[in-house]
């Protein structure tokens, strides 16, 4: 534990704000940070959105958002080609927390952060103490929050654009790598949604 962090466990009185991205992986789309400060009740079943089923993530991140204090942030294609994803995460972290932490009045006593490196001393509005935890989605419960609020809000917006651009199946895929969105984005190349610096869709304009 680093020198001066609270003790999880037992401050009772800390201000742990927990922070999780979704997005990093698709081609199309931005990618969404989520940072939460749990309420004194954790809803039941809350645990890594990657474990949950759509219903019971859609249902706790409905819970979560009336119980507990959030904010999102979404960095959208242009500026993740402009960046990389790296730092485009990076950014998101790091505005959710500072909207967040804005929205309470109160700093921190530590942001963790699922896995394994944190935006301090990589985005220069990052000023708290921060912790690294990999695989925090599954043990730290304002990591899984996030990671549900994340998911959720992510997932919306992929859905919005689906509307717009039918051809891709972003509905079912959600601007992922799959065989029906590499199908459609040979056949009628990238949108203004694709992420131009990642390989598949940079070769698609070649086409």
């Amino acid at each position: 534990m680093p020198q001066g962090a609270p003790d999880l466990k037992n401050d009772a009185g800390s201000i742990i704000i927990g922070v999780d991205e979704a997005g990093r992986g698709p081609l199309a789309g931005p990618v969404v940070a989520a940072a939460v400060v749990m309420s004194a009740l954790v809803p039941a079943g809350v645990a890594d959105s990657k474990r949950l089923s759509a219903k019971r993530r859609g249902a706790l991140d409905e819970e979560l958002r009336a119980q507990c204090q959030w904010a999102v942030a979404v960095v959208d294609p242009g500026e993740i080609d402009a960046v990389n994803i790296f730092q485009a995460t990076m950014l998101a972290m790091t505005r959710c927390a500072r909207d967040l932490v804005a929205d309470i009045d109160r700093q921190p006593d530590i942001v963790l952060i699922d896995g394994n490196q944190t935006p301090e001393r990589r985005c220069s509005e990052w000023v708290w103490p921060a912790r690294a935890i990999v695989g925090g989605d599954g043990k730290e419960p304002s990591i899984s929050a996030a990671s549900i609020i994340a998911k959720e809000w992510r997932d919306r917006l992929m859905m919005e654009a689906a509307k717009e651009y039918p051809e891709y199946g972003w509905e079912r895929n959600k601007g992922y790598g799959t065989k029906e969105h590499m199908d459609a984005l040979a056949a009628h190349g990238p949108t203004p949604l694709h992420r131009q610096s990642f390989a598949p869709v940079a070769q698609a304009r070649l086409l």
